[in-house]
This record gives C-alpha cells, sequence and structure tokens, in this order.
C-alpha cells in the first residue's frame, strides 16, 4: 500500500511539472522553458551587428518590449512584439520611441503606467540633457504622450531604470554625468509628486557601486547589478524598515558572464537578465528563479 502510494505521489508531481511547463510554453508562447539553468530568449531578435540591453513583458504578457542599441552605445530603441492568434507579431518600433535614445522600461503592478529612461530634454531650464525617467499613463486603453518624473534632488544627475512597486516608490541607479559614482536610489510619491531621492540602504552590496534594480511590486525583495571587474546579479531582502539584508549573490549558474538589466515576471516564476561582454554576444536568457527568492 505504502508502496503504491508512493508511486501515485510521484505521478502527480510529474504530471504537476509537465502542466507548469506545457502552460508556460503557452504563456510565453515558446517552445522550450528553461529549469534552473538559464537560456536564450527568442535571439532571433537581436539584429546583426547590434546589441540587446534589456527584455520586459507587460503584466498581462500579451507585449514584449526590449532595448536594441548599436555597437557604440550611440543609439538605443525599444521595440515591441506582440501576441495575435497564438503567435508573436514582427517587431515594430515602441510607441515611445524619439528622435532621443530610450533604455530602461518598466510597468507599473497593474500595467497603466509605463515608466523608462531617456535622453531627451526636459522642460527645466538648465538641466543637462542626459539620463533621466520619464512615464506614460494608459487612459481609456490608450497610452499618453510621455512626462517627466521630476526628482527635485537629482535634476543634474544621471537618472536611469526605473522599477516601481505597488506603493508608488520608484527604484532606479543614479550617477554623476560620467557615469561615476553609480548606485541604487529610490523616491517615495507623494501627493502626486516624487520626492527628493535617498540612497537605498543595501546591507553587504558592492563598495564599488550598483545598477539597473528591480523591485518587486511588494517591495519584498530586491535584484541589481552590483558593479566590479564585471556585473553580477544579486538579491537582498527588506528589513521591514526601508532597508535590505541578506544580500548574496545569485547562483553561479546565472553569473557567469557580466549580468544586467534584472527584471521578474508577474508570477515571479521567471528571471530575465542581459548578459555578454566585448568578447561574446549579447543576449537576454530567463531562469526559473523560485529557489532563489529566499532568504
Amino acid at each position: 500500500m505504502k508502496k503504491l502510494l508512493l508511486i501515485l505521489l510521484l505521478m502527480t508531481v510529474f504530471m504537476s511539472c509537465e502542466n507548469k511547463a506545457e502552460n508556460s510554453n503557452v504563456k510565453f508562447l515558446v517552445n522550450k522553458v528553461p529549469n534552473n539553468i538559464p537560456i536564450d530568449f527568442m535571439q532571433q531578435l537581436v539584429p546583426e551587428n547590434q546589441l540587446i540591453h534589456k527584455g520586459i513583458f507587460s503584466p498581462n504578457l500579451d507585449e514584449y518590449y526590449y532595448v536594441i542599441s548599436d555597437q557604440n552605445f550611440e543609439q538605443f530603441n525599444i521595440y515591441v512584439i506582440k501576441k495575435h492568434n497564438g503567435k508573436w507579431s514582427e517587431p515594430e518600433s515602441a510607441f515611445i520611441n524619439s528622435t532621443y535614445n530610450e533604455h530602461g522600461m518598466s510597468f507599473s503592478p497593474d500595467g497603466n503606467s509605463l515608466y523608462f529612461s531617456s535622453t531627451r530634454p526636459t522642460s527645466i531650464a538648465g538641466m543637462p540633457q542626459t539620463w533621466h525617467i520619464w512615464k506614460t499613463d494608459k487612459v481609456n486603453g490608450k497610452w499618453g504622450t510621455p512626462v517627466f518624473v521630476d526628482i527635485p534632488n537629482l535634476r543634474n544627475k544621471l537618472v536611469s531604470h526605473p522599477t516601481i512597486t505597488n506603493s508608488g516608490t520608484l527604484y532606479f541607479h543614479v550617477s554623476n554625468l560620467d557615469y561615476s559614482k553609480m548606485d541604487i536610489y529610490h523616491a517615495a510619491l507623494i501627493n502626486g509628486n516624487y520626492s527628493n531621492a535617498e540612497k537605498t540602504a543595501i546591507t553587504g552590496s558592492s563598495k564599488a557601486g550598483n545598477c539597473t534594480p528591480y523591485v518587486s511590486p511588494k517591495e519584498d525583495y530586491l535584484i541589481f547589478a552590483a558593479i566590479g571587474d564585471s556585473l553580477e546579479l544579486m538579491i537582498s531582502f527588506s528589513d521591514g524598515n526601508g532597508g535590505w539584508e541578506n544580500t548574496k549573490k545569485l547562483n553561479t549558474n546565472i553569473n557567469t558572464n557580466g549580468q544586467g538589466n534584472p527584471y521578474v515576471t508577474p508570477d515571479n516564476a521567471f528571471l530575465f537578465f542581459t548578459t555578454g561582454n566585448s568578447e561574446t554576444k549579447w543576449s537576454v536568457k530567463w531562469v526559473a528563479i523560485e529557489s532563489e527568492l529566499k532568504k
């Protein structure tokens, strides 16, 4: 009897794993879903002699946005593919592109706002033309004109790669205009405007700096790239008082070749990140991440 119960239990677990994989195949319209070993995600989207930098989904998983640049990092544009009749559409330029540079996009958890980094000029006199945060809101199913997100004490800094929580708090990385002293900051939403930013207190993070944050909507974990000889992806957990603790590197299957631009799917199932260096082809990879989301 015990042997029969064990066999039935194993069969149930096996079928559950199969169903999860099959459901993910349908969700992402792919033939193969990763386990704990990262694999490329739709590398065919990257044009010849260009680089891919970041990939994210809309919260309903119906659209996939990604950043492409030239090899000299002079022009960055965002592209999108959309689900149509059970297939991904051909890539098209995203509606937020301008004649300037766009990068570091992130949806609000409800999908009604899209935050991104852009070098387009602001309307504030004397501000340097560098990376700043912009946003657009969806009203009655249509995206509005992007507006500048003013964080008062960062007007003369480079501000990029926003990620937003359920409470409206923005996380992003900040540096001097020459990219020196880069680290992660956050700003709270107060009466519809953002307060002055504060440096995010991450115990055990890199002294050389940190960048490209992803924060969970519940603000219970933070994934980011630590700056060193190469980038390494780290995870830190909320201490419940605004700080971050129990910081650790993500596993060695993930940290192999210079990693950045982390993004986690809304179900906390998969981590997407960018990997590559001057000697290897850049790609967006994805991997099952559940085991890493534990302290």
